[in-house]
């Protein structure tokens, strides 16, 4: 079955870097669209970005220019560079994963409903 763990996690200052990295087991990642999304206090879990199996990425706009996704195959693991951090950026950033989804601004109910997904990890940027 797979399953996801995210990484990377932490406190940052405003304007700073940080990169998150979701890695998979009990199966490879080939196969599978991985979406990254994240959760505020008191807000509903939104999608940011997702890269498909043919690396075509998608972002939205509150991170665009700012967040980059890679996937490493071999390693079964996807990345999620961040910078230029702001306070808004602070939540719990999940990854997801469905097998051959399309990414895009309607693809957040798909990852939500058929999705296997992490524990969630915390980044705190303070102002």
């Amino acid at each position: 079955q797979l399953r996801f763990k995210e990484s990377g996690g932490g406190l940052v200052q405003t304007g700073g870097s940080l990169r998150l990295a979701c890695t998979a087991s009990g199966s490879t990642l080939d196969d599978y669209s991985i979406a990254w999304f994240r959760q505020a206090p008191g807000k509903e879990r939104e999608g940011i970005s997702c890269i498909q199996t043919d690396r075509t990425t998608y972002y939205d706009d509150s991170v665009k220019g700012r967040f980059t996704v890679s996937r490493d195959n071999a390693k079964n693991t996807v990345h999620l560079q961040m910078n230029s951090l702001k306070p808004e950026d602070t939540a719990v950033y999940y990854c997801a994963g469905v097998g051959l989804a399309l990414c895009g601004p309607n693809s957040d109910r798909d990852f939500l409903l058929r999705g296997a997904w992490g524990q969630g990890t915390h980044v705190t940027v303070s102002s």
